[in-house]
């Protein structure tokens, strides 16, 4: 196991309760849960994989694939939904040439179609890495995107 992994797991108490906190750092390390981290988590808290395994894939927060540098959320709750989302989802998909759930090959960019981030009167609300851009357009996503290639203002993930 990687020795960022293991640093991880000394910071906690070989217990139970540590379990989310741990596997929110490996992700926040990785930009997912490799399986040997998983693998090295229940071996240090007396758990079953399975059981580990289980917590990994009921929260949406964690990922068992790779992803992007970058992560792009775009809102389809009700508010963001009548206002435009899906078609900004849509765009968004065109414009870093994958689907919504998928990185890119360079795995620069993740793209999410997510249910509400709490934002409904700046709807549609797209996240950068947790940072809301509201109000977007397909026009203004094109203006986003050309600023995130350019790297402006757009915090680290994680």
């Amino acid at each position: 196991m990687s020795a960022p992994v293991n640093e991880i797991l000394d910071r906690y108490p070989a217990e139970r309760t540590a379990v989310l906190a741990v596997l929110e750092d490996i992700q926040a390390e990785h930009r997912y849960l490799p399986r040997e981290a998983l693998e090295a988590t229940a071996k240090r808290l007396e758990m079953k994989l399975s059981d580990v395994y289980q917590l990994a894939t009921f929260y949406k927060v964690f990922s068992l694939k790779p992803k992007g540098e970058c992560i792009i959320k775009v809102c389809l709750g009700t508010a963001c939904h009548v206002n435009g989302g899906p078609q900004i989802l849509e765009t968004m998909e065109k414009e870093l040439g994958i689907k919504a759930g998928g990185t890119t090959p360079d795995a620069k960019y993740s793209l999410e179609a997510v249910r509400c981030v709490g934002s409904c009167a700046l709807g549609p609300v797209v996240l950068v890495n947790e940072q809301p851009h509201g109000k977007m357009t397909t026009a203004k996503t094109g203006e986003l995107m050309a600023k995130v290639r350019a790297g402006e203002a757009v915090p680290p993930a994680g």
